[in-house]
């Protein structure tokens, strides 16, 4: 994929603690969600109800659900409420380290 080519977004249901929900990720988003998943031995819909209780009622699924996966992917603490999740990445720390040393 180049960054010219069109994002297909797709609209996915799930249901979280009994009640339907929808949210819409883009192809890559969802194919990383699911392998994500599977590496954890877990479903993919108990992969998103956890990303739904964390995230506490703040922002959208959808929106949830693709800094789960960038913070995965990035190896920094996926759990939207924890500590790390408002660390800066590695790279962030180096820059400032550098400038101030």
């Amino acid at each position: 994929m180049t960054i010219t080519e069109p994002l297909l977004i797709h609209k996915h249901s799930a249901t979280l603690h009994g009640h339907r929900t929808s949210f819409s990720l883009e192809d890559e988003f969802w194919c990383e969600l699911k392998a994500i998943a599977k590496e954890r031995g877990m479903s993919l819909a108990s992969l998103i109800t956890e990303v739904d209780d964390e995230r506490g009622g703040l922002g959208n699924l959808s929106s949830s659900l693709r800094l789960y996966v960038l913070r995965y992917l990035k190896g920094t603490s996926p759990v939207i409420g924890s500590d790390m999740a408002n660390e800066p990445p590695p790279s962030a720390k180096a820059h400032a380290r550098n400038a101030t040393g």
